[in-house]
């Protein structure tokens, strides 16, 4: 689902995009080559839908750290040592015990040695950096994590948008 703007804005039902098409909410930009069927008609199959106003996304409201997004934004390797081999982790750049909160901007991935070298302690207190600094990912990233595959519908859509999207699959 696209917002008026073009943005992508997430992943929807087959179901829930005709209603927003049937409604007059939403156009199709791209359909299937099949229809879709009902008792009484066929309409377009929506591949590809746009709102037909825009809807503003608040940027303060971010979406909650689940591992696997955090993973997929780092590009699944340890921020502070950058292997991708072992187990990861999520670690607090600043510690929760020193008031660090879980959120985008304090959390990142860690493999479990590195973890554990840090401990409870600030990144600078043991000699360590951050290969990047954490940050909210962009929302094409949930997209990319919302399907196993990105149809080649898509990709117009979602093409430059983010270059960790591209290893969200990985």
């Amino acid at each position: 689902m696209l917002n008026a703007s073009y943005e992508p804005l997430n992943v929807t039902t087959v179901r829930r995009a005709h209603v927003l098409v049937f409604k007059g909410k939403a156009e199709v930009i791209e359909e299937l080559d099949q229809p879709l069927r009902s008792a009484t008609g066929a309409f377009p199959w929506p591949h590809v839908i746009r709102l037909v106003q825009y809807v503003r996304v608040p940027r303060t409201l971010q979406r909650k750290i689940s591992r696997r997004a955090l993973f997929a934004r780092d590009g699944w390797r340890c921020m502070y040592c950058g292997t991708t081999n072992g187990r990861l982790t999520l670690d607090h750049v600043v510690p929760r015990s020193r008031g660090g909160e879980s959120v985008w901007d304090n959390v990142v991935t860690s493999c479990a040695p590195c973890n554990m070298r840090k401990g409870n302690r600030l990144p600078h207190e043991v000699e360590m950096t951050l290969r990047k600094p954490p940050r909210a990912p962009a929302p094409v990233l949930f997209i990319h994590l919302a399907t196993s595959k990105i149809p080649n519908g898509w990709q117009p859509y979602l093409a430059g948008l983010t270059d960790e999207a591209s290893t969200a699959t990985a």
